[in-house]
């Protein structure tokens, strides 16, 4: 799950947040949920660690990286190359990857988990800021709808 994607789409599409553990019900019916990795960025602020926290207790592992903020004003801190190794090792091993992001970097990616391994990814995104290319190359593309949102 690409935090920073998930959260930043979720509240410029609907202004609400993203329900995870709604997220979690839905996959759990599915199958045995066997890794579940929530990428984010550490800001070392108190309601990041309560998320974080939460998150945990739902079941997911916390991957964190380092926020970093350049002197010109940009920021930097996303884990594409990080969710790509996972995702990488563990796909021999997996029936089935959800992927929870809409950024069209992960299509190249998808592609490769499919016709390399045999795996099936399946996405969730919110439509319009999900990227066609990667709509285009997963198994299935589930929208984040209302029923998603808290």
């Amino acid at each position: 799950m690409d935090v920073q994607n998930i959260y930043y789409t979720t509240r410029d599409a609907f202004g609400r947040s993203f329900n995870y553990r709604a997220l979690w019900q839905i996959l759990s019916l599915k199958g045995d949920i066997v890794v579940a990795n929530a990428y984010a960025t550490d800001r070392n602020d108190e309601s990041q660690r309560k998320f974080q926290s939460a998150l945990r207790h739902i079941g997911f592992s916390i991957r964190l990286k380092p926020y970093i903020q350049r002197a010109d004003g940009s920021a930097k801190g996303d884990w594409d190359v990080g969710i790509t190794v996972d995702v990488l090792q563990n796909s021999p091993s997996l029936d089935r990857i959800f992927l929870l992001s809409g950024d069209g970097d992960f299509d190249l990616l998808v592609e490769a988990v499919q016709t390399k391994h045999g795996v099936p990814v399946e996405v969730y995104g919110v439509p319009a800021l999900t990227a066609d290319s990667l709509k285009r190359v997963v198994s299935c593309f589930h929208p984040i709808t209302e029923s998603l949102l808290i």
